[in-house]
């Protein structure tokens, strides 16, 4: 019997070590941990990322940083808890994120972007001409990527001249390893060469200089993106059953998502709608905006989009800061 009272004592403690762990876990920016960010260097990335900052700093008092790197770098950071937040995972794409979230080290929540897509690309003159400018159409038979064996001259790597060029994503980014196994899976490796551009600005730019000079192209893009809807492209379809339906999360440490049960529910909510955020991408773009500045903008004239994702007195201290 003497037993008894001991174990009752035992239970008031643990229920008591329990409370405390559960009012620790509540308070994870009140205990002074920041929150710190994938420093994403895509558009819709960066953007995403600034609004979160901005609304963890301002509604819920936290304080937050963002760190660069490449995203496979940043996802292994993630896994580590290094950095707790990644505004726009591409989930399943990568290895790395893959044996994460296998490992339970990394949680997907939310979905800050729906209808995203990915793929390789031609401007559309090079399939069909363009009497307005002049253009004769070069590959008038290229539908698919399985078409592009026949077509290497078309894209001719001024550097390789006997080779096409394929712009690839820079090195470093999931999309840059799965587009070079694509060009393997293809059979094209022997006829294109594998240009990995230095930056996404990089990139941006060959396209866009290219598309002006009316000079073909072959690239990899995807969207949301300023790009994309300023230039007219043909999305070359790949193999028949392929399905590249993408889901986009908000990526959390396991640790952070166990650990800030207050702030899982902004993740959980946020999203911009994907018209909306090409929008403002293009405006990025053409009014040469910084990211920081065009999401105080964006939270000033949209209201009505980031206040479903917040607390009703967050969104008054947020508003104040506005």
């Amino acid at each position: 019997m003497r037993k008894t009272p001991l174990l009752l004592a035992s239970a008031v403690s643990l229920g008591l070590l329990a409370g405390a762990g559960s009012s620790q876990a509540a308070a994870w920016c009140e205990s002074g941990k920041p929150v710190k960010f994938a420093g994403l260097n895509w558009e819709s990335g960066m953007l995403l990322t600034d609004l979160l900052q901005f609304v963890l700093k301002h509604g819920y008092g936290c304080t937050t940083d963002s760190l660069p790197g490449n995203s496979i770098t940043m996802e292994s950071a993630l896994g580590s808890n290094d950095i707790q937040v990644f505004a726009e995972e591409w989930v399943g794409r990568s290895e790395v994120w893959n044996k994460a979230e296998q490992a339970g080290k990394v949680v997907g929540v939310g979905a800050p972007v729906v209808g995203a897509v990915e793929g390789w690309y031609v401007p559309r003159y090079v399939i069909e001409g363009d009497a307005s400018r002049k253009l004769a159409a070069k590959a008038p038979d290229l539908k698919a990527i399985a078409d592009l064996g026949r077509y290497a001259q078309v894209f001719k790597d001024q550097e390789e001249p006997d080779k096409g060029r394929f712009y690839n994503c820079p090195a470093g980014w999931t999309c840059e390893l799965e587009n070079s196994q694509m060009l393997k899976s293809y059979g094209l490796e022997s006829s294109y060469t594998n240009f990995r551009p230095g930056t996404g600005p990089a990139l941006d730019a060959a396209v866009l200089s290219s598309y002006k000079r009316g000079e073909p192209i072959l690239f990899y893009y995807w969207s949301p993106t300023p790009l994309l809807g300023q230039i007219d492209v043909v999305k070359l379809d790949e193999k028949p059953g392929v399905d590249k339906t993408i889901s986009i999360k908000v990526g959390l440490s396991k640790t952070f998502h166990d650990g800030a049960p207050e702030l899982l529910s902004v993740f959980e909510k946020v999203n911009l709608p994907i018209d909306l955020l090409n929008q403002n991408l293009a405006r990025m773009s053409k009014e040469r905006i910084e990211s920081p500045k065009l999401a105080q903008l964006f939270l000033k004239e949209h209201p009505q989009v980031w206040k479903q994702w917040v607390s009703e007195e967050a969104a008054h201290k947020i508003e104040a800061a506005l």
